[in-house]
């Protein structure tokens, strides 16, 4: 054994002595994570969804240079959180202090200088965090102590800057610590964490829900970020109880196979099954019962394909986060395969298009749906197949709409196919009738 391979294994027999306390440390340095860098092979297929392109917050993208120009507003927004707050910056800094190491830890990849320099981080960490609430209560409360011509924080920026603002709060390697704007916001109003908590919580939500179709006074619980409350909200468990019995189900049955995977609306409307808006926007709130497929009303925007992607990032990454959007996006890229799917979801009232044509809803859940698979354990696993296996006892059916009933020619060639057999059938039969019973005139 040469030299250098005997060093090797040298190192890793001291790695396997490690091994029991080093498993622990990496498991509880994991719990901790909740904001991750996308890699490349993901941001491949869309680079410009996970990459900020107004205003950074937090390490990964600060300083970038085409988001300079945001910091002396980010500083602007600190000056009037402190004047507002009648409390010194030293209050807040030495609070954050306390739990620096806890801010840190909640990034995946650290760059070795933040970790380093503490004093820098936090100085991100306050700009970063009141900035954020800042625009988050300008945009959902009356505040009065900006400028009616400020550039971010008057009405005409809430028009024509806090979208792009909002957009980029959406992006998962853009994300700020819970922890951070509940601590701000404890040392700010004195309150305990809790309420802190659900008050960040509901602030948040009615940021990102400005026309709510989710009930904002309900509790929502303990979340990791502004993107995990926005996907929470998402999920708001309507339906819990039956989610969890499908789930059981599944796991009762055995499941449905592999290919069980979904038809389109229009094959699945062939075969009879109707659809319908469920009774939430609820992504959980999903169902099929009597042929009958319900599914959540959504509305699609510009901004749809980015949520969308940085929650499917956010899910693949974070090892708790469930698996609930991804399986739902799933759904509807099987289901969604041709602009007449898309029309057939309008009119059920599933989908509102703010897109523009029905064929750019189709490259959108293409888009969304790259490199995902339905999860086994997902509570829709089971509606797969239960849909699919609905479809497939009904193949007359779907045999006769899909080459007949569609086209309004096929129909009348169809009918005219049908009567001239009709006729051609009783021909024959008054031909055989003549044979065997002749008239008396015949004799």
């Amino acid at each position: 054994m040469g030299e250098r391979l005997n060093n090797w294994a040298m190192q890793l027999e001291d790695e396997l002595k490690l091994m029991t306390t080093t498993e622990t440390a990496e498991m509880q340095q994991w719990n901790k994570q909740s904001i991750y860098k996308v890699p490349k092979g993901v941001t491949v297929l869309n680079s410009s969804a996970y990459k900020p392109e107004f205003v950074s917050f937090g390490p990964y993208h600060h300083m970038e240079y085409h988001l300079e120009q945001m910091e002396k507003h980010k500083r602007r927004a600190l000056l009037h959180f402190l004047k507002r707050s009648r409390k010194p910056l030293a209050s807040y800094v030495a609070v954050l202090a306390e739990v620096a190491q806890s801010l840190k830890d909640s990034y995946e990849s650290l760059d070795p200088i933040w970790e380093a320099d503490t004093d820098r981080f936090l100085e991100l960490m306050i700009l970063d965090g009141c900035f954020m609430l800042e625009v988050l209560r300008t945009s959902t409360r009356e505040m009065d102590d900006y400028s009616v011509n400020d550039p971010i924080f008057s009405k005409h920026g809430k028009l024509h800057v806090v979208p792009y603002i909002r957009r980029d709060m959406m992006m998962l390697e853009n994300q700020l610590p819970m922890l951070l704007l509940t601590t701000l916001v404890a040392v700010e109003k004195e309150e305990g964490p809790e309420q802190d908590e659900e008050s960040v919580n509901k602030l948040i939500r009615e940021f990102c829900f400005p026309n709510p179709w989710f009930p904002l006074d309900s509790s929502i619980g303990k979340c990791l970020h502004l993107l995990d409350v926005y996907r929470s909200s998402l999920l708001m468990e309507d339906t819990r109880e039956r989610i969890a019995f499908l789930f059981m189900k599944r796991r009762s049955t055995g499941g449905a196979g592999n290919d069980e995977v979904i038809r389109s609306a229009m094959e699945l409307s062939d075969a009879g099954i109707r659809f319908k808006k469920s009774r939430s926007a609820s992504l959980n709130d999903i169902s099929f019962t009597g042929g009958v497929l319900s599914l959540p009303p959504i509305v699609l925007d510009d901004t749809t394909e980015f949520t969308f992607l940085n929650l499917i990032a956010f899910e693949r990454f974070h090892v708790e986060a469930g698996n609930e959007v991804t399986s739902y996006i799933f759904l509807m890229s099987k289901i969604i395969q041709g602009a007449e799917d898309v029309s057939l979801l309008h009119a059920a009232g599933i989908i509102k298009n703010a897109i523009g044509s029905d064929k750019g809803v189709v490259k959108l859940f293409d888009s969304l749906s790259r490199d995902v698979a339905l999860d086994p354990d997902s509570s829709l696993y089971e509606l797969h197949g239960k849909v699919n296996r609905y479809w497939k006892e009904r193949p007359v059916r779907v045999y006769l709409m899909k080459n007949y009933f569609r086209n309004p020619w096929a129909i009348l060639s169809l009918i005219a196919a049908v009567f001239l057999n009709s006729f051609l059938l009783a021909q024959t039969a008054y031909a055989i009738l003549s044979y065997h019973h002749p008239t008396k005139n015949s004799r």
